[in-house]
């Protein structure tokens, strides 16, 4: 059974439970607004560089949000800084604007940049093999007459296109700083 409580007990118990969760939310935004500003002075770095975690570079402005460099709509691994200055005679975004392209990739992550950047351009972007290469079964063959960016390993880094053909190739660990530069490249950003 419930126990009788008269109407001025209730009206305690009510202001009681309202201070308390009062002083519950004050406190939450005093130590959040203290958080933040903790993080926001131990996260610059003293340089005269108020937010690190934004850079501008040729007139283009990109944040970093969760170890990934955000420009518009496209996302990025490296910053423009970050990637070498090679390759030249590709063709623009407009290029890819609507048309389908096609990708072959011996590195997943930079494969995974490319599409993910261009997918937002392009009427779609799907893996394919380019003809007379090695290639996986059901997978569509396309040759350079397609928009189609072929990412491989090689000694050497380079960028360069032949007709409809983008070869983005370099060692392994270099792949996805070209696959970048790639990007900046067809953007207009560098």
């Amino acid at each position: 059974m419930r126990r009788l409580v008269s109407k001025e007990e209730q009206e305690r118990i009510r202001k009681k439970n309202q201070v308390t969760v009062g002083v519950i939310l004050v406190f939450l935004m005093v130590a959040s607004t203290l958080g933040f500003a903790i993080q926001s002075n131990l996260g610059s770095s003293g340089a005269g560089n108020e937010n690190p975690s934004k850079l501008t570079y040729n007139g283009f402005e990109f944040t970093n949000t969760n170890g990934f460099w955000v420009f518009q709509n496209f996302v990025f691994r490296y910053n423009p800084e970050e990637v070498p200055d090679i390759g030249s005679g590709l063709r623009n975004i407009e290029g890819y604007r609507g048309k389908p392209v096609y990708i072959q990739s011996e590195d997943e992550v930079a494969g995974a940049e490319v599409y993910v950047n261009l997918a937002q351009v392009a009427e779609r972007v799907q893996e394919a093999c380019i003809e007379g290469g090695v290639c996986v079964e059901g997978l569509p063959i396309k040759t350079c007459s397609d928009n189609f960016i072929i990412i491989r390993e090689k000694e050497a880094s380079s960028i360069s296109q032949v007709d409809g053909c983008v070869y983005i190739e370099s060692q392994k660990e270099e792949l996805v700083k070209l696959a970048d530069q790639f990007l900046f490249k067809i953007l207009g950003i560098k």
